[in-house]
């Protein structure tokens, strides 16, 4: 039951104090999972989880929770952690929308968006960093050419990521053949 709790807890800080959406949770996502190591997710499990989660539909950081759940403690893990994240966001949500015709206009609130922006673009721009550690320097390449056929030539990110998905499955059958023809030998 302490785990559970655990898991819910953790998850409801990382859903109370992110801004920017669930690009911004991953880097604190990411530094809990490292922080509890009885979870049993080590940093390449995680990439993994975090490609699936981002692979289903559904917002990326409740993906990821439920999938971080789940492998951490089963059905009752993935619900702990659903909680977690989504509790605070309705919450919030709710209460913005009841309050903010009053304060829409407010400098303040104003202020304070403007001042969460660049926060929020090095919260999005950190896993990527940190996602890109260890990769092959050819790798980088791909990802300039995707975001590029994305950004500029208007490409549908879906047919990308599907073209991935093959490519990889592709490249490991590839691969795994041709080890196992040398095995023969």
């Amino acid at each position: 039951m302490h785990e559970l709790f655990e898991l819910f807890r953790s998850f409801f800080r990382i859903g109370l104090f992110t801004f920017g959406g669930g690009y911004a949770m991953i880097p604190l996502i990411q530094a809990e999972v490292e922080r509890h190591p009885g979870w049993q997710i080590g940093r390449n499990e995680f990439i993994d989880l975090l490609t699936l989660a981002q692979s289903v539909p559904g917002p990326i950081a409740l993906n990821t929770a439920v999938f971080i759940g789940y492998k951490s403690r089963g059905y009752t893990g993935a619900v702990a952690t659903t909680l977690g994240i989504v509790v605070p966001s309705f919450v919030i949500i709710l209460l913005i929308a009841l309050l903010f015709a009053d304060i829409r206009h407010n400098p303040v609130v104003d202020a304070a968006f403007k001042g969460m922006r660049p926060a929020v673009v090095a919260l999005i721009i950190g896993p990527v960093l940190s996602l890109a550690r260890g990769m092959h320097w050819a790798m980088l390449f791909v990802i300039a050419g995707t975001a590029l056929a994305v950004w500029y030539l208007g490409w549908s990110p879906i047919y990308i990521l599907l073209t991935a998905a093959l490519a990889g499955i592709g490249w490991v059958l590839f691969t795994s053949k041709k080890a196992k023809q040398q095995n023969d030998r």
